[in-house]
């Protein structure tokens, strides 16, 4: 009983949060479509026709105006549409939206992720956002890029999947890339995934939730947040 009451507060601080995040939103208005000129909408449309339609793997990425509401919701939760000129590097970034919406507000970006996808090759190239081709594997320290950052965001985490089997990765595995990621960090740099669930529903084991904590995470559901840099 004391578990299920432990459940229901979370619940109700998560509901809370996210509620206060939708209040946030439309306080500090962020329009998309002001960001976009005509002839970035004549060449978004082009790809989206190319790429639409059930046959195509990547189809659900071609729904632009889907995916700059979503990661238009990102950068307000960050509130970084509010702060001044950041540097920031996405793990995993896809075709760009989120570091597109960022750039047009004035920061400096950077991607990075594996070269899977021609429709995000296209999407980079016309969202002009620079991507360093790079697969995160376990174990394995990111290469030199040339710069620190303020902040590191990975969205819909996949790289903590073992192929083919799908074994997520554990805290050994994490530790190891939060050490490295603190090697590209600002010293008040932040660090926020977004995880995605396991097959049972779960975003992390009682085990990951610990350690995250302990690494001086703020967690909600699927959010892990470094707001104030990471602990041993």
């Amino acid at each position: 009983m004391k578990f299920h009451r432990k459940l229901a507060k979370l619940g109700r601080a998560e509901s809370y949060h996210r509620g206060w995040r939708r209040a946030q939103r439309s306080i500090f208005r962020l329009p998309f479509r002001r960001f976009l000129t005509p002839p970035d909408r004549q060449r978004l449309s082009e790809i989206q026709q190319r790429y639409a339609g059930p046959s195509n793997p990547w189809a659900k990425y071609a729904d632009i105006d889907h995916w700059l509401r979503v990661n238009r919701e990102r950068v307000q939760d960050l509130k970084l549409h509010r702060v001044s000129r950041q540097q920031v590097l996405d793990l995993g970034c896809g075709g760009g939206f989120f570091l597109f919406i960022l750039k047009r507000l004035g920061h400096s970006v950077l991607g990075l992720d594996a070269d899977e996808s021609p429709l995000f090759q296209e999407l980079l190239a016309a969202f002009e956002v620079p991507r360093f081709v790079w697969s995160i594997k376990p174990f394995e320290p990111l290469p030199d890029l040339g710069r620190r950052f303020d902040w590191i965001t990975a969205f819909s985490v996949g790289f903590n999947r073992y192929h083919p089997g799908g074994k997520r990765w554990d805290p050994a595995e994490w530790d190891f890339l939060l050490d490295d990621l603190q090697q590209h960090l600002e010293p008040s740099g932040k660090i926020y995934l977004a995880l995605n669930p396991m097959p049972s529903g779960e975003y992390w084991t009682p085990e990951l939730r610990d350690f995250f904590l302990r690494r001086g995470a703020a967690i909600e559901r699927e959010r892990i947040f470094f707001q104030n840099g990471l602990r041993r």
